[in-house]
């Protein structure tokens, strides 16, 4: 048996208006699509950018946030108030004064006064002595006054000593030595004055001429004024 299509159900009949329907559609995306409007991405202006191709990874600095600010303490919470009545009795506190009444005695202990033990400062040799004693009439500096009081001690021995009593002694000829020492104390004063020699009378003549040594200024050593170690060699010749 045959079936028979109704006219209307058939969708042939419709194929042209379903392709103009989409032709139509087509050109409305496509208008729509042209007129639609799109605005640039602005990105914020970030200053000259450098590329190094040899950094794989780029270092952004981050400066440390500010410390905090620190808050004011609370103040203090008050004490306490506490309200007596009137009829409650309340102890006082008497705060004795520590004042002294004139009429008042007053115990002081004695004060003793201690004297300090100066440093006692020995004879000091002249070789090392910072400040050597100063013969009358010597002048300038400290190098000038060590070599001035040498030749001046020299040149009083060589005048004073009496060279003619080795002679007079038999001694055997050649040279003979007399070691002298003796001390400038802190007074400029010569002292302890001793010396060795090849015969009693050229010692007791050597300690004679050095104790007629005029009295000079004194050494010092630290500034103070203290004695001075001096020894003297005297040579002479006997023929």
């Amino acid at each position: 048996m045959e079936v028979k299509k109704s006219p209307k159900a058939n969708l042939e009949n419709y194929s042209k208006l379903f392709m103009q329907l989409g032709l139509v559609l087509a050109l409305l995306v496509v208008y729509l699509a042209i007129e639609k409007k799109t605005y640039d991405r602005v990105i914020g202006d970030l200053g000259p950018v450098v590329l190094n191709a040899e950094d794989d990874e780029q270092t952004i600095e981050i400066a440390p946030p500010p410390p905090p600010e620190q808050k004011a303490p609370p103040p203090p919470t008050p004490d306490k108030i506490e309200i007596v009545e009137d009829e409650k009795e309340v102890e006082e506190t008497v705060i004795e004064s520590t004042e002294t009444d004139e009429d008042d005695a007053v115990e002081v202990e004695e004060i003793v006064d201690v004297e300090e033990d100066e440093d006692v400062m020995e004879d000091v040799p002249f070789a090392i002595i910072e400040d050597v004693p100063v013969y009358p009439g010597c002048k300038g500096n400290k190098a000038k006054l060590r070599a001035c009081l040498q030749e001046k001690i020299t040149k009083h021995v060589n005048r004073k000593f009496n060279s003619d009593l080795a002679s007079d002694l038999g001694l055997s000829p050649g040279v003979k030595r007399i070691f002298v020492m003796f001390k400038i104390d802190k007074n400029g004063n010569i002292t302890n004055v001793m010396a060795r020699a090849p015969h009693k009378r050229l010692q007791a003549e050597a300690i004679r001429v050095i104790k007629l040594l005029p009295k000079m200024i004194p050494g010092k050593q630290r500034g103070r004024p203290v004695g001075v170690k001096y020894s003297l060699p005297i040579a002479f010749k006997v023929e």
